[in-house]
């Protein structure tokens, strides 16, 4: 069974092969495939996006979905992880889309599991599915992006999508510079910069990222106000360059992008949050029909 763990659990072609899946069923072009099969969401972690993208993908395929309440599951009775994963496996489900706050997780299950492991984001480790929707959001307004440059702004270090994100992107020929505060960047051999105007005419897309305060395990500015001063994405420093705004969502306003930029069309936002449920139908297909 193929797992979902990391974004280089699939190849350049098997990642081609789910973009074609994802343009067709963005064109309403799909059937009840998924009909006899059982997808369980165990999130550990809030979600609003991922997880009804996951629940709306799984469904106009036509399969089950059951939502299990992580916070009424038996972990909270003192059973393991694995033993959680091996009581669902044996209900016989066809894959689990997993969140959990600890990195790692996912791929834990995967080893003790007979059905799919889709990984909906574990810490700060990995959010496969949020990084190919922003690289098929962005192939889908460039055509080839082998060459096009992208600034990732915020809170890198913490950020789980940033590291899907610079494996996928740099993968399929993207120049990937980071943008943060010396404590938000990790060591990488990426070209970074504490400073948006230095990058600013250079890049064809920029990233914003939420500031992950609950990674944090101490304030680490005086005020969000003042990480937006210097950070935030605004129309005065985009002015009337052709550069694409990107979002994984939710977003603070005016601290991450501001309000009249959210409502520019440059920044493809719901654009990416549209993309995510042709993407999560296209990842169940191929883990779960295409077997």
């Amino acid at each position: 069974m193929q797992h979902l763990i990391r974004t280089d659990d699939f190849t350049v072609q098997e990642i081609e092969g789910i973009f074609a899946d994802a343009r067709k069923f963005s064109d309403g072009k799909f059937d009840r495939i998924l009909q006899d099969k059982i997808v369980i969401t165990l999130f550990f972690e809030n979600s609003t996006r991922t997880k009804s993208s996951f629940e709306i993908a799984a469904k106009r395929l036509g399969a089950e979905m059951i939502h299990l309440d992580a916070a009424k599951s038996s972990t909270k009775k003192g059973e393991t992880l694995v033993d959680t994963a091996m009581n669902l496996d044996a209900m016989n489900p066809h894959a689990i889309v997993v969140r959990h706050q600890n990195s790692g997780v996912p791929k834990i299950l995967s080893n003790h599991t007979k059905s799919a492991i889709i990984n909906a984001g574990d810490g700060a480790h990995a959010h496969p599915t949020q990084a190919l929707l922003d690289l098929f959001t962005l192939k889908e307004h460039f055509g080839d992006v082998k060459g096009k440059k992208i600034a990732i702004v915020g809170d890198i270090k913490n950020s789980r999508v940033a590291n899907s994100n610079i494996e996928l992107l740099t993968r399929f020929g993207m120049e990937v510079i980071l943008v943060a505060p010396p404590h938000f960047l990790p060591k990488t051999a990426l070209k970074t910069t504490h400073f948006l105007n230095e990058i600013i005419d250079d890049v064809d897309v920029i990233m914003s990222l939420r500031t992950q305060t609950e990674r944090h395990s101490s304030q680490s500015y005086a005020s969000l106000k003042d990480y937006a001063s210097d950070f935030c994405i605004t129309t005065e420093l985009v002015g009337d360059r052709d550069i694409l705004i990107l979002h994984p969502g939710p977003v603070h306003r005016n601290i991450d992008i501001c309000d009249e930029l959210l409502a520019d069309k440059r920044c493809k936002v719901l654009e990416q949050v549209t993309n995510g449920v042709s993407i999560r139908m296209a990842v169940l297909k191929k883990l779960i029909h295409d077997i």
